[in-house]
């Protein structure tokens, strides 16, 4: 459902919304070597979201989502704990780091990502969650209108 008036927002929403998620995935990418990694590329990605939502309302966003924010937030926990266990069952410290080399592609994934895309889904889930949580519903705000 488009809400009345506010052209501007929904054009602006729509055309940002795959630029802040694609920032989001850089950031989120870049955090091993460079500042970046999974919190602020989580924020990014939730502003992305949240302007969305602004635009079009909070039934629309959960149509493009298509998951609870706080599953999000369960699924990037198990994320997290989970990239703690891989060094921890070679006998090394728990949370050192391990490295695997992806030779298809020519990627190195280790623990330290998933970590981040743990972080990443957490602050994502987190954010929304917070958010959605403020703001009405379209049912009431058709009730209320």
């Amino acid at each position: 459902m488009v809400r009345s008036g506010t052209l501007i927002l929904n054009v602006a929403a729509r055309l940002l919304l795959p630029l802040q998620l694609l920032f989001s995935l850089f950031l989120l990418l870049r955090g091993h070597d460079e500042p970046g990694g999974g919190f602020i590329a989580g924020l990014v990605a939730s502003g992305a979201f949240a302007l969305y939502l602004f635009a079009y309302g909070r039934r629309a966003l959960d149509a493009m989502l298509k998951v609870s924010p706080r599953d999000l937030v369960g699924m990037g926990m198990l994320l997290g704990v989970g990239a703690t266990l891989p060094g921890w069952w070679q006998g090394e410290p728990f949370f050192t780091a391990q490295w695997w080399t992806v030779p298809i592609i020519d990627f190195k994934a280790s623990t330290p990502l998933i970590f981040d895309v743990g972080v990443y889904l957490v602050v994502l889930g987190s954010v929304l969650t917070a958010i959605t949580a403020l703001v009405q519903t379209d049912h009431e705000d058709d009730a209320a209108g």
